[in-house]
C-alpha cells in the first residue's frame, strides 16, 4: 500500500436513490467506512423504494458538467467510481471530463437496468459508454445479466465460460474486468478478476436475505476506496468482497418499520 499524506479521496459518479441503500448514498456510507472522504456528483434523481424504482429523471448535462469541475478544479480525486449514467449525453460528458482531468483508479459499474427492471440506461447509450469509457477505466465490474446484455450473449456464469466473457469484454475496449457471480448458476457467489495475465478467484458462501439494494454500488465503491488508499486491483477486490460478505451475513439486524405488507423487498445492507 502507498503511503498517503492526505485523506483518500473518491469521487461517486452515480444516481441518487432516497431510500438509501445504493447509488451516491451507499458509495459515500461505503467509502467512509474505510476512513476515506467522498465526494459525489449525481447524474439522475429516482423515485424508488424497498419494492423497485418508480421514475428516473436524468440531471441535465450542464449541471452535470458543472459538478464535475467544481470538484476537479478544486479537490484532488485518488479514485473514481461509476455507475448509473442515465443517458448517451451524461456518458460523453463523464468520459471528456476524466480525460481531460487524466484521472486514474476508475471504477466502472456498468449499471443497466435496476433489480425490479426499470431501465437505468437508455438503449443508445450502451455503445458510448462502450467506446468511451471502457478505454479510461481501470476495472469494468459487470454482474452476468449486464455482461450477457453488453456482449449479446447467454451465459451461465461457469467457471469454464470465464475466460471467453473476458475476452469479449477485453475486445469492447476493457482493460480488467471483475465478472460477478451473484446471478451464476454456480453455488457459493464467486467472482473473478480478469487481468491481462491472470484470472484471480474471489468466492464466499451466499447468502439468503431480503437485505440485497445496492449490492454492486457497495462492492464497486469499496474497491475504489482500496484504490485511492493505494492497494492492487487483486488486493482491493479480496477486501471488498470480504466486507460485502460480512455485511450480507449481519444485513438483518437493520429493521425498518413498513406502511404495507409486501413479501418481495429488496431492502438495504446497511
Amino acid at each position: 500500500m502507498v503511503s498517503k499524506q492526505h485523506t483518500p479521496t473518491v469521487l461517486s459518479i452515480a444516481g441518487y436513490d432516497p431510500y438509501g441503500g445504493a447509488g451516491v448514498v451507499m458509495d459515500t456510507k461505503t467509502v467512509h467506512a474505510f476512513g476515506g472522504y467522498a465526494l459525489s456528483v449525481i447524474t439522475a434523481v429516482t423515485a424508488q423504494n424497498s419494492t423497485g424504482v418508480k421514475a428516473v429523471e436524468a440531471v441535465s448535462e450542464s449541471m452535470l458538467h458543472s459538478q464535475l469541475e467544481t470538484l476537479l478544479e478544486d479537490v484532488r480525486v485518488d479514485a473514481v467510481k461509476i455507475g448509473m449514467l442515465a443517458n448517451k449525453q451524461t456518458v460523453q460528458t463523464v468520459a471528456k471530463i476524466l480525460k481531460a482531468y487524466n484521472i486514474s483508479n476508475v471504477v466502472l459499474d456498468p449499471v443497466l437496468v435496476s433489480s425490479s427492471g426499470k431501465a437505468l440506461l437508455e438503449p443508445d447509450a450502451i455503445e458510448t459508454m462502450i467506446y468511451k469509457l471502457f478505454p479510461l477505466c481501470r476495472l469494468v465490474t459487470p454482474n452476468l445479466p449486464e455482461t450477457n446484455a453488453l456482449l449479446g450473449s447467454s451465459y451461465e456464469g461457469r467457471a469454464k465460460e470465464v475466460p471467453k466473457m473476458a475476452e469479449a469484454l477485453f475486445m469492447l475496449g476493457a482493460r480488467n474486468v471483475l465478472l460477478k457471480g451473484g446471478h451464476s448458476v454456480e453455488r457459493e457467489a464467486v467472482d473473478y478478476l480478469v487481468e491481462y495475465s491472470s484470472i484471480t478467484r474471489f468466492s464466499t458462501p451466499r447468502i439468503e436475505t431480503s437485505h440485497t439494494h445496492g449490492t454492486g454500488c457497495l462492492l464497486s465503491s469499496a474497491i475504489a476506496a482500496h484504490l485511492a488508499e493505494g492497494f492492487s486491483l487483486a488486493q482491493s477486490v479480496k477486501q471488498s468482497k470480504n466486507f460485502l460478505y460480512e455485511k450480507l451475513k449481519d444485513a438483518s439486524t437493520l429493521s425498518l418499520a413498513y406502511n404495507t405488507d409486501v413479501s418481495d423487498r429488496k431492502e438495504p445492507i446497511f
